[in-house]
């Protein structure tokens, strides 16, 4: 089966040995994102729903690279510093995806690169 390497200026650069995504035939694996504001690689200002809107806005960019969209997601993990966020995910996510919801892990963690709140990843299924 053919691996092809996805990358687009639309969302930050690796700051690692990984690839913003790699597609395996039609299922496409989104590496972590944070909120990284993509032309200066430097965390966007504002509270946990603004890191939060970043982080998604990131994933889509990478998802329409791969030539699919957020809608196309059948999983996603969160990452969070700070558990008691986790409304706020689930408020914000509502504004980026539609019933069906895909499949989702919430996780809390010590921290985070560059000390960011949140992190996600994703796998997309394209048609």
């Amino acid at each position: 089966m053919s691996r092809e390497i996805i990358r687009t200026d639309q969302a930050p650069q690796a700051i690692g040995t990984y690839s913003q995504a790699v597609k395996v035939g039609q299922t496409v694996y989104l590496s972590g994102q944070i909120p990284l504001v993509p032309e200066t690689m430097e965390m966007v200002a504002g509270d946990i729903e603004v890191q939060i809107r970043r982080v998604f806005d990131n994933l889509q960019a990478v998802a329409r690279a791969a030539g699919g969209s957020l809608a196309d997601v059948s999983k996603l993990n969160v990452f969070l510093t700070d558990l008691s966020h986790f409304p706020v995910v689930n408020q914000v996510m509502a504004d980026y995806f539609a019933e069906p919801y895909p499949a989702r892990a919430a996780i809390g963690v010590a921290a985070l690169p560059k000390d960011a709140g949140v992190e996600m990843d994703a796998v997309m299924a394209l048609s």
